[in-house]
């Protein structure tokens, strides 16, 4: 199954954001074929990206947990996490983002 990571908001994200953006940025560009999707959530457009949502590839859920936890954000917040088993409806359908 693959997975999906919900990072829940902190108040002082955007302080570690702008810390270790360039480091979370090579992380995730360095295991992009493990974390397909990745990107900040935030309660309205004009509020600071606090949380966030990664989609990972199909893995054990060890190696999803290894993942999340070695992020430059992560490893620098502590912030909290939900990892979800995730099933994409409508498998034939091919999406692009």
């Amino acid at each position: 199954m693959r997975w999906v990571a919900i990072f829940e908001p902190m108040p002082q994200m955007h302080a570690i954001r702008e810390q270790f953006e360039p480091a979370h940025l090579a992380y995730l560009r360095a295991n992009q074929k493990e974390i397909l999707l990745a990107g900040g959530l935030r309660e309205n457009e004009s509020a600071p990206f606090g949380g966030g949502l990664w989609v990972l590839a199909e893995m054990s859920k060890a190696r999803a947990v290894e993942l999340v936890e070695q992020d430059p954000y992560f490893i620098h917040s502590k912030r909290g996490y939900k990892l979800l088993q995730w099933g994409k409806a409508l498998q034939e359908i091919s999406v692009t983002l």
